[in-house]
């Protein structure tokens, strides 16, 4: 029977990727932070606690959904993002590298710096100006300095069964009949579904390296607002605002990428898989929440 090691598997992505694999030969050994029923207790940032657990487990896979992504909180707390980040990646590539385990590691938009003007694939340079960006940068670097047979999967605007923007948007609609939301940063929403799905399509597959890994299409965070508005039958106007704007209103605010739209370039070169459209993810994802 295959052994999948999760990280983060109380997370959005964690909790789709169990759901993916129900009723497949699989063995789960979910981690996280803190231990409860079911879940063993893992410090990604701490190479002996991984290499203990990894050693005795001996998964065949391990997909590393573990990150700090707060981002304007990564701002102030540099040193916990990067051993989040950056040094719990490095130690499940060094842990993984000597198990001959493969690893699923799951990265970000934010390493690229938001001005290109059409969407970026897996070989254009990346530039972060975020500490969130920086450090996420950095744990790729170290998966490929010390795994052997890994996936980087870059996603974006994530949302899923958790705390996310769209749910966030559902509950300002119960009490507000207009939200203000920024029009000028644009990217892909992912519903952690279809990133489950895929991860379950490469997982078995020796097409090591960096993906994009987004639902196909893009718009702007007010434009999925405002979707999410229809397919919830919500009457709750959308404000349109520049980030200019929202931050006078919201200040302190870590920099964001204004275009932040990838393109799964090397998922179409090397395979016949294709996620989901965003607005037919997001009306499956609507579909099946309660609100």
């Amino acid at each position: 029977m295959k052994k999948i090691l999760v990280t983060g598997c109380n997370g959005q992505l964690g909790r789709a990727i169990n759901q993916e694999y129900d009723k497949t030969d699989v063995e789960f050994i979910n981690t996280d932070v803190h231990a409860v029923e079911g879940i063993t207790a893992l410090d990604i940032t701490n190479v002996d606690a991984v290499l203990s657990l990894v050693r005795d487990t001996r998964p065949d896979i391990i997909i590393n959904c573990a990150a700090h992504t707060a981002v304007d909180l990564c701002e102030q707390q540099w040193d916990s993002a990067y051993k989040i980040n950056a040094i719990g990646p490095r130690n499940l590539s060094i842990a993984a590298a000597e198990t001959d385990a493969k690893l699923i590691h799951i990265s970000t938009d934010y390493v690229f710096d938001g001005n290109g003007t059409r969407p970026y694939t897996e070989f254009d340079a990346p530039g972060p100006n975020s500490a969130y960006g920086k450090t996420k940068l950095e744990g790729e670097n170290f998966v490929k300095d010390f795994a052997n047979k890994y996936f980087i999967l870059r996603t974006a605007w994530l949302y899923g069964d958790g705390k996310n923007f769209v749910k966030t948007m559902l509950r300002l609609s119960e009490n507000h009949d207009k939200v203000t939301v920024v029009n000028d940063q644009v990217g892909n929403p992912t519903s952690t579904v279809e990133l489950a799905k895929m991860i379950h399509f490469l997982e078995p597959t020796e097409n090591y390296g960096l993906f994009h890994a987004t639902c196909e299409g893009s718009c702007s965070w007010a434009d999925l607002a405002e979707e999410t508005f229809r397919l919830a039958g919500k009457k709750t106007v959308v404000e349109r605002v520049t980030t200019e704007e929202y931050c006078h209103l919201n200040p302190n605010q870590a920099p964001r990428p204004a275009y932040s739209i990838l393109d799964n370039y090397m998922l179409r070169l090397t395979s016949d898989f294709q996620m989901a459209d965003w607005k037919d993810a997001l009306k499956a994802y609507i579909s099946g929440i309660s609100f």
